[in-house]
C-alpha cells in the first residue's frame, strides 16, 4: 500500500483554496467554486474536499470540530530560521491563527504552529539547513 494523497474536508473552499495557494504555496488548478480540488507541493498531493460534498457522495451526516483542531498536523519545511519567522508572520498576516510563536527548540529545530483558516494545525520548521540534507 502505498500514500496515494492527504485531504481535509472543508466548509469554505475558496477561502480555503486561497489559504493554501496565495499563503502557503500550494499548487492549485482548480478554480475557487470546485467541490474537490488536488494540490500539489513538492510532489505530494493533497486534497480540499467539501464536507457536503462528502456527505453527499457517502450518503452519511458528520460532525466536525469547531476552532482549532489538534487532531493532526501538516509539516511543512523551510532552509533557515529565518524563513521560519518569515513565513509565520506572513501566515499570520494573511489569515492564519499564531499556535506557537517560533521557537528554538533544546534540540535545534526552529519551528512555529499555526492554524488554517478552517482550524486544522500547520507546523512550520527549520533545522537551519536545506530540505535534502536536513536528515543527513
Amino acid at each position: 500500500m502505498h500514500l496515494d494523497g492527504y485531504g481535509l474536508f472543508v466548509e469554505d473552499m475558496g477561502r480555503m483554496i486561497r489559504f493554501y495557494r496565495d499563503v502557503l504555496g500550494f499548487e492549485i488548478k482548480e478554480s475557487e467554486d470546485a467541490d474537490n480540488v488536488y494540490l500539489l507541493k513538492d510532489g505530494t498531493l493533497f486534497l480540499l474536499y467539501g464536507r457536503k460534498d462528502f456527505e453527499k457522495l457517502t450518503g452519511k451526516r458528520f460532525e466536525y470540530l469547531k476552532g482549532v483542531s489538534a487532531h493532526s498536523e501538516m509539516a511543512l519545511y523551510v532552509d533557515t530560521f529565518e524563513e521560519v519567522d518569515k513565513e509565520y508572520k506572513h501566515a499570520l498576516d494573511n489569515g492564519a491563527t499564531s499556535i506557537l510563536e517560533p521557537t528554538t527548540e533544546p534540540w535545534g529545530q526552529r519551528t512555529c504552529f499555526i492554524a488554517d483558516p478552517e482550524g486544522n494545525i500547520i507546523e512550520i520548521g527549520s533545522w537551519n539547513k536545506k530540505f535534502g540534507e536536513k536528515d543527513l
